[in-house]
């Protein structure tokens, strides 16, 4: 059966992408810990972390780490927050966003009605300092 972020990744569920790549999907979280809050997903399906092929996880560290810089970019936040966590849906995935306190890892802390304006903002946002730092290739069109 297909998680939920398979059906996002296949356009069942709608997402706001900011990164697609044969790998990979990025998009964001519909709760997010703070603006900008992406999800960075194997298309493969893969349970645990542990269980990812090296080289996959390498990409989706890549993948993540060009992500936070744009988000570095937009935001200017102390740090960009990174975790993995697999609590939530068994299909593994990489949380970012800019964060400028320990307290904002706190996921009993997260925005659970974000506006969606504000999202596609974000969203717009990110697709466009990625674009500015020469990832035309991966961004994908509204």
């Amino acid at each position: 059966m297909s998680t939920i972020f398979t059906k996002i990744i296949d356009g069942e569920i709608p997402g706001r992408f900011v990164w697609r790549d044969e790998k990979c999907v990025a998009f964001l979280s519909i709760a997010p810990l703070s603006q900008g809050h992406t999800l960075v997903v194997p298309r493969e399906e893969v349970d645990h972390w542990l269980d990812l092929d090296p080289e996959l996880a390498a990409h989706l560290m890549r993948v993540s780490q060009i992500i936070g810089k744009a988000q570095d970019q937009v935001w200017h936040p102390r740090r960009v927050g990174q975790m993995i966590q697999g609590f939530e849906v068994p299909h593994c995935h990489i949380h970012v966003w800019p964060t400028n306190s320990i307290e904002e890892f706190d996921f009993a802390n997260v925005d659970q009605n974000p506006s969606g304006e504000l999202m596609e903002q974000s969203a717009e946002r990110i697709r466009q300092a990625l674009l500015a730092d020469g990832q035309e290739r991966y961004v994908p069109q509204r």
